[in-house]
């Protein structure tokens, strides 16, 4: 079985979020590392879908393009 290389990274949650996320991962039975990446793969899919996002994305990587002189 093959795994993805991971990058650790700390994310700083209040009180309340913590205790929310622990709530959910014990409900789902699942690690809360996995709820995480549920979430954050559900965030960067629905970003994806946002014209607004898009276009915005597509601001920068033409400013990006024209500062290196592409």
């Amino acid at each position: 079985m093959s795994t993805k290389p991971v990058k650790v990274m700390t994310v700083r949650l209040t009180i309340e979020q913590s205790e929310a996320l622990e709530t959910v991962a014990s409900i789902e039975e699942q690690p809360i590392s996995d709820v995480i990446r549920t979430a954050i793969d559900e965030h960067i899919a629905t970003k994806k879908k946002d014209p607004a996002f898009q276009n915005s994305l597509d601001d920068r990587l033409a400013r990006t393009r024209k500062l290196l002189g592409d």
